[in-house]
């Protein structure tokens, strides 16, 4: 089964039930899966060799919708990018995808010819030939956090297992109205878009989390039973809005958080506020969307934790040799399932399988997993701090920092020292100045071990994160 299988089933079975609001625009499963089939022919009239990647603009207008699933309904491979993507990021997308079309609207096209959505259309609308599932349907490219962006190649297949997963944790159902304010050119947003339509639920787009004053109106007006967010949109609804998302408690029947850390007392906040919604927050990567899930009611003793693993997912510790350790020991956090990407575009398959200790997949972050299958996030590998043979994690430094008076956010990373080859050295936000350093350090000593201690601290205005709010340590070698 792949996910267009099911709108097509939800057309026939269910034609009038809304699949789709934007605005003052509804659109029915029969009609979303009409301008899906005639955005198919359109490409197809193109004369494009089956495979062919094709870039497109991922904002939220139904149009893009249309033009997503009738491209793989063409034997298309699409490329959803973030409309505003920087000319860099573009040109490196351009050249690992190769594509033959650029649909939608891009801030920095360049000298790239650009088609509007508005020009896939077609008078041709029939019954076809859906994709297998093992084919490739998506590129989605990574943030680039420790490298540059990499394509990763996720099936039909991938794309369905991962939702049913997410589907079976989370509790959605065809009743479920959903505010989808998250990126769509992410794996996160993309993935709930999806889990939506898979179960025959209602999506309701708005631009972001920007406008307090739309969120909220539209959570209102449509009724609406959960959303998606990231930590950092939940900061900025905190923010602006206090606690009126508690006004929605006995509405909201769900809400999936993911892609960065949390503090606690934000999740504790959160449960207070809403003491009836399953709050899920999940731990991944866009090669393993939602491998792990934790339910914060459920788990309110494990909230230091990234949960367990995912309905149909193995997660297991293994060492530097490629063996599995046994819990409570501090490896590789590696996965085994049928949502783990099938490729890294343009390698080879040897290569590919050197991300994988026989059939889990390397995730390049460190951790642990205790007696009740909980799993611990340390850090990434390639930013762990090594201090004279000793591994100390920035995330466990930076939890520490945040805690102390004065400090709004910190980042951690390891820098040269001709003793113990690194030390830490922390970067912090907030109102204190570089003459508290020292009794930053003196009260980092009374909570933990010396060798972790910030040996170096430096102040500035903002740390570098991606748009997912994920903290880009490795930027900060080079401040």
């Amino acid at each position: 089964m792949i996910i267009e299988q099911i709108i097509y089933k939800h057309a026939v079975e269910t034609p009038e039930k809304t699949a789709v609001i934007v605005g003052a625009e509804t659109v029915s499963y029969a009609k979303l899966w009409t301008k899906i089939c005639q955005a198919a022919s359109y490409f197809e009239k193109q004369d494009l060799a089956e495979g062919s990647r094709i870039i497109l603009s991922a904002n939220k207008e139904i149009k893009f919708l249309y033009s997503y699933f009738g491209a793989h309904m063409a034997g298309l491979v699409c490329v959803p990018i973030d409309s505003d993507t920087n000319i860099v990021r573009f040109q490196r997308i351009m050249d690992c995808s190769d594509p033959v079309m650029i649909v939608g609207s891009l801030k920095n096209r360049g000298d790239y010819q650009v088609i509007d959505f508005d020009e896939v259309t077609s008078e041709i609308s029939s019954e076809r030939k859906f994709p297998s599932e093992e084919e490739i349907a998506d590129l989605l490219f990574t943030t680039g956090t420790t490298g540059l962006p990499k394509g990763i190649g996720l099936s039909f297949k991938n794309q369905w297992v991962a939702a049913n997963q997410i589907n079976i944790f989370v509790g959605n159902t065809a009743d479920d109205i959903e505010l989808l304010a998250l990126p769509i050119s992410h794996s996160f947003g993309l993935g709930r878009i999806r889990c939506v339509l898979q179960k025959g639920g209602t999506l309701v787009f708005v631009p972001g989390f920007a406008s307090m004053k739309k969120f909220f109106g539209e959570l209102e007006r449509c009724k609406c039973t959960g959303f998606g967010m990231v930590p950092a949109s939940w900061a900025y609804i905190s923010k602006m809005s206090g606690d009126r998302i508690g006004q929605f408690s006995s509405q909201l029947k769900y809400i999936e958080i993911g892609s960065a850390a949390m503090p606690i007392i934000e999740k504790e906040r959160l449960m207070s506020l809403l003491p009836n919604t399953r709050i899920s927050m999940h731990y991944g990567l866009t090669e393993a969307s939602r491998s792990t899930f934790i339910s914060f009611h459920d788990n309110k003793n494990k909230l230091n934790t990234v949960g367990r693993s995912s309905p149909g997912v193995v997660v297991k510790i293994f060492d530097e040799y490629g063996q599995i350790i046994e819990n409570g020991i501090e490896g590789e956090i590696c996965v085994k399932g049928d949502h783990v990407c099938s490729c890294y575009w343009g390698q080879s398959k040897e290569d590919f399988a050197k991300d994988f200790y026989m059939d889990y997949f390397r995730t390049g972050d460190y951790g642990t997993i205790d007696e009740d299958g909980f799993i611990s996030l340390k850090s990434r590998i390639k930013e762990l701090i090594n201090v004279g043979g000793k591994k100390v994690s920035p995330i466990e430094v930076e939890e520490v920092l945040n805690k102390l008076e004065g400090i709004k956010e910190s980042a951690c990373i390891g820098v040269y020292d001709p003793v113990y080859g690194e030390v830490v050295k922390a970067f912090v936000v907030g109102t204190l100045t570089p003459d508290d350093n020292e009794r930053i350090k003196k009260s980092m000593m009374s909570l933990m071990e010396s060798h972790k201690v910030p040996v170096y601290i430096e102040h500035i205005l903002e740390i570098p994160k991606t748009h997912n709010g994920k903290i880009q340590r490795l930027l900060l070698q080079n401040m």
